[in-house]
């Protein structure tokens, strides 16, 4: 009896260890089923949420006038004169040089243009100043040489600084607007320059995006043109009659 009573106890512990274990290896593996099927989930969930969310790279907004280097324009064959400011064109082209002709030449056209005009308003402001105030050659006598006699008057040792002040500028302005006639055709202009833009900006007036550049080109070619026309007739007015262009008004 005593040997039935040991193996029905062993029985009965044997008996009640064995769903224990049984539920521990079944826990086992559930958590290792569900570890297993969230890694599985998360590693199909990132290529989605990639794909769900690009990487966007911003593009830094640059004015038009650093952009292309040409102060915001663009040739457009289209328009007159490729679209350079500069209208009205009937009115300061009625020979039609700017019509039917290439880039090239049209940009050759606009840097002529506007160094003739730059040229007419220092010739304008010339004569006014020249002949009514002391200057180097005439010292303090209001009462001297009329403007288109004034030239032939001046010193040699007076001259001489001017031109070459002249000169050097005009290098300057070949060097960074015209190509070399050894590696090009004869005058050609580059096709990064701007006609004009020879980059002399000291007071820092030239606009930073391309419409007030275009305004500030038109004002600037308007009044050039004015002051080509006022200069002739200033010239014109001293040959006719020999005197300067204060005194016709009294001053």
């Amino acid at each position: 009896m005593m040997n039935l009573a040991i193996l029905a106890t062993l029985a009965g512990s044997a008996a009640a260890f064995s769903p224990s274990a049984s539920i521990g290896v079944s826990s086992s593996a559930l958590r290792m089923s569900e570890t297993d099927t969230e890694e599985t989930t998360a590693n199909t969930e990132e290529p989605v949420a990639a794909a769900a969310s690009p990487i966007v790279v911003e593009t830094p907004v640059i004015p038009a006038v650093v952009a292309n280097g040409l102060n915001g324009w663009s040739a457009d064959a289209a328009l007159p004169m490729y679209g350079l400011p500069g209208a009205p064109y009937s009115l300061f082209d009625p020979l039609g040089f700017g019509k039917n002709t290439s880039l090239s030449a049209a940009k050759r056209l606009r840097e002529a243009e506007v160094m003739h005009c730059r040229v007419g308003m220092m010739a304008f402001v010339g004569y006014l100043v020249g002949e009514s105030t002391p200057t180097i050659t005439y010292g303090t006598d209001i009462g001297h040489t009329i403007g288109n006699n004034q030239l032939a008057e001046v010193s040699p040792s007076v001259l001489l600084p001017l031109f070459l002040a002249i000169n050097f500028s005009e290098a300057i302005r070949a060097s960074r607007g015209w190509v070399e006639p050894g590696s090009g055709s004869l005058f050609t202009i580059r096709e990064t320059y701007y006609p004009g833009d020879i980059g002399f900006d000291p007071f820092g007036l030239k606009p930073t995006n391309a419409k007030d550049f275009a305004e500030m080109q038109e004002g600037e070619l308007n009044n050039g043109r004015l002051a080509m026309l006022a200069a002739a007739g200033m010239c014109a007015q001293e040959l006719v009659d020999g005197k300067g262009i204060l005194e016709h008004w009294g001053l």
